[in-house]
């Protein structure tokens, strides 16, 4: 499939990458969900149950109809990458699989490839690839490294965070920083003990929080059985009017936009200071630096000078 390999064109960076960026980009963002959570919290089985209730399209207030249909669903499963390969290991769609002959469903691992925070690089731009390949949501599910990663909000429009009964207090989820990143709270595995004192912790610990104009709802659910996966695709969907009607969706993907542009301007100084490191001229700097003729500082600023008098040469 073509849009496999433009994929794996972005996910593995470079020039291509960026021609293939510089395309999809000039497209409507497609609307995002993430789901993020601990290991073992069920994110994948939720993942699938939520892409069964968006086939049916975006429900309307008070109806359980479809006012706007949603002909296809992209899910970007974000895997930790294998030692050898650099690949996805745990493969989410393999546990999808009842969709892998929905032609309008369209699932894709992609592997950390070591980058802390357990969301690669590449997925803000397959977010916009799915986007102009004509997909009007894409579902990001998250691997759970250690504590719950807050990455996730920087690519996503609906961030949902998914814990189970006996999760831990209100201070570790404090500490985790799901305050900052949660628009919807989901209890799963909610047929397990426990279940109330989870949702009460997490109810005391938004009542500590800044009021904000969006209070995340803590919903129930047992993705096993698809219990509350409706309720919860409905709120997934009442949060979106909301961004959309205060204009917080635009502000949100404002934000995003300038982090993407400083990921980028980053990768190229450290292009930059690659090629610098490469040359003679640094060899030679840190010659007269352990003579004690030069300071690290001076040094840099040097080379920096040389490099931006070189590139002025060649543009002249």
């Amino acid at each position: 499939m073509a849009l496999a390999r433009l994929l794996t064109v972005v996910e593995r960076g470079g020039q291509a990458s960026g021609d293939v960026a510089r395309l999809a980009y000039a497209t409507t963002p497609p609307y995002t969900v993430g789901i993020t959570g601990a290991p073992g919290s069920g994110k994948s089985t939720l993942a699938n149950e939520l892409v069964r209730a968006a086939r049916r399209g975006w429900p309307t207030p008070g109806d359980r109809g479809a006012a706007d249909p949603l002909p296809q669903v992209g899910v970007l499963a974000i895997d930790p990458s294998s030692p050898f390969s650099g690949g996805a290991i745990l493969g989410d769609r393999v546990r999808m699989q009842e969709h892998a002959t929905d032609p309008a469903v369209f699932i894709r691992s992609m592997a950390t490839r070591g980058h802390l925070g357990g969301l690669a690089l590449a997925v803000p731009e397959a977010v916009r690839l799915l986007g102009a390949a004509g997909f009007p949501l894409v579902v990001v599910e998250t691997v759970g490294v250690g504590q719950m990663e807050v990455e996730v909000a920087s690519a996503t429009d609906t961030v949902v965070v998914v814990v189970t009964p006996g999760w831990g207090d209100a201070m570790q989820a404090s500490k985790a920083g799901l305050l900052e990143i949660a628009d919807l709270f989901v209890v799963n595995k909610g047929d397990r003990p426990g279940v109330h004192e989870a949702r009460r912790d997490l109810q005391q610990m938004l009542d500590l929080s800044a009021p904000t104009d969006w209070r995340p709802p803590v919903l129930t659910t047992v993705a096993t059985s698809g219990e509350g996966v409706d309720a919860l695709w409905d709120t997934v969907a009442q949060h979106r009017a909301h961004l959309e009607s205060t204009g917080a969706l635009e502000r949100r993907r404002q934000v995003r936009l300038a982090q993407e542009l400083r990921r980028v301007l980053t990768a190229r100084v450290l292009a930059d200071v690659g090629a610098l490191a490469a040359g003679a001229s640094f060899d030679d700097a840190v010659r007269t630096i352990s003579e004690g003729k030069l300071d690290p500082y001076r040094a840099a600023e040097d080379l920096l000078d040389e490099r931006a008098g070189g590139r002025a040469r060649g543009a002249g």
